[in-house]
């Protein structure tokens, strides 16, 4: 069975949206069959795989909402072993609809349940809130990727999520694990950098992934063409970076520990 990977934080601009599509393009590399879910009404992961956001037919927002009923409507093969449940500015309207309805935090984990067989990943685009729509995304998650930006503010951001994340599993998803947390935008030249990657290992211990993701010019100009990492500059730094965050990330949900459940706990 596939594992359902959400990857939130509700601190924007955290590279939170470079993550999904350069995540599942690595995994894609890998030769798994990987399916990206766009939850953020901004649409970024849509536009970011060359999708144009405003000729689509159907989205996320439409199956969330009963406008169609099944997951075909909506899915868009983004590359050949990769497909995409896409998004756009409509589903801004999904977190006032969404309290209408009942289950309203199951509406998603119900239609991925159609399909979860068909994909070794499913990674999900969580918005940059703590909305209905992030709790829909936690609820039909397996695990729950976290991305922290090398700056000042990280850890404080961190502690609210983390506090969701805990309320989530007393309310909607009591089996959510952590796949872990790890760096982005690090500088390897800045002690602030230094100083943030020690203290949320300090803090996180055995779920802080290894693998840093750097500041690189190359992961900032592939989404303005519609294109991954790799194929955009499979040679940068960006690009072995996430090689390097897919291969830890797979290692790690595969090990002994992660099926004891002695790691990623919440």
């Amino acid at each position: 069975m596939s594992k359902v990977i959400a990857v939130a934080n509700q601190k924007g601009g955290v590279g939170k949206t470079t993550t999904c599509i350069n995540l599942v393009a690595a995994l894609e590399e890998q030769r798994k069959r990987v399916l990206l879910v766009d939850m953020d009404p901004q649409g970024n992961s849509t536009s970011g795989l060359g999708i144009d956001k405003k000729t689509l037919p159907h989205t996320i927002y439409d199956l969330l909402v009963g406008r169609v009923q099944e997951v075909e409507q909506v899915l868009v093969k983004a590359r050949p072993k990769l497909d995409l449940l896409p998004a756009n500015i409509n589903l801004v309207g999904a977190e006032l609809e969404l309290v209408e309805m009942f289950p309203r935090e199951q509406q998603l984990k119900n239609h991925i349940a159609t399909i979860r067989d068909r994909y070794d990943f499913i990674v999900i685009d969580c918005p940059p809130s703590l909305g209905l729509l992030t709790v829909n995304a936690l609820t039909a998650a397996d695990a729950v990727l976290i991305p922290v930006q090398a700056e000042y503010y990280a850890l404080e951001g961190l502690m609210q999520l983390m506090t969701t994340l805990g309320l989530v599993c007393k309310s909607s998803n009591p089996d959510l694990r952590l796949a872990g947390v790890f760096i982005t935008m690090f500088d390897s030249r800045t002690q602030l950098s230094k100083q943030v990657r020690d203290e949320v290992e300090w803090y996180f211990r055995d779920d802080f992934l290894r693998t840093v993701i750097p500041r690189n010019v190359r992961l900032s100009e592939a989404p303005s063409y519609g294109a991954t990492i790799f194929e955009y500059d499979k040679r940068s730094k960006g690009a072995d970076g996430y090689r390097l965050l897919a291969h830890e990330l797979t290692k790690r949900l595969e090990s002994q520990a992660w099926k004891d459940g002695t790691i990623g706990r919440i």
